[in-house]
């Protein structure tokens, strides 16, 4: 019904906002960890939007980004996982950081969420594991690159990540590393290597 909302941001709760649009003050549940990116009340925002409609009760939840409303959309499919329980898992986590888990088949992170236990933590992983993709883990940081330059990058660090596990890294632990290496237009798979192994000092 809503793809998003634009107007000005009136309260700021712990999980909860109200952005007012054209004289109308929307109550829109959030992760808690958005209200980090807020510098107060009287900003204007755009929030994308997904509308939960029940038998007696319609309900709005928001995020910042398209990223963090698709990943809402996955959770919403595994099964158990309700729109409460997927807002406690990005409460927690980033949408990378729970690609990262999910390719990683690491529930502990998962089940750090308020209300995800261990199963229901495995169970995101069973569910979502082949419906996402390493290439979006690694999503490319420096933007206006040319495609063919983009492409051929997101190789270099998906080759990266291989090599990482064949030494006996975690995929975790791998895509982490990777994925904090600053990317220059001509690095290699060894530079990306070097510079994932100094990283991996600080996982």
């Amino acid at each position: 019904m809503y793809s998003y909302l634009k107007g000005e941001l009136v309260e700021i709760l712990d999980d909860v906002i109200v952005v007012e649009v054209h004289d109308i003050g929307y109550e829109i549940h959030i992760p808690a960890s958005m209200t980090d990116h807020f510098t107060g009340t009287g900003q204007r925002v755009k929030i994308y939007t997904y509308l939960h409609v029940k038998e007696d009760l319609m309900e709005l939840y928001g995020f910042l980004t398209r990223d963090d409303l698709s990943i809402f959309r996955l959770l919403l499919g595994v099964s158990g996982i309700g729109p409460k329980g997927a807002l406690a898992v990005l409460s927690v986590m980033t949408p990378d950081d729970l690609r990262f888990a999910v390719l990683g088949e690491d529930a502990k992170a998962i089940a750090k969420a308020p209300g995800i236990g261990s199963k229901t933590a495995q169970r995101v992983i069973l569910e979502l594991k082949d419906r996402l993709k390493l290439e979006d883990a690694l999503e490319l940081k420096t933007l206006h690159r040319e495609p063919e330059r983009a492409e051929s990058l997101s190789g270099v660090k998906s080759e990266a990540v291989q090599a990482l596990t064949a030494l006996g890294y975690s995929s975790s632990e791998a895509l982490k590393s990777v994925n904090s290496v600053e990317l220059t237009p001509d690095i290699t798979v060894e530079e990306v290597l070097k510079s994932a192994l100094k990283q991996m000092v600080l996982l």
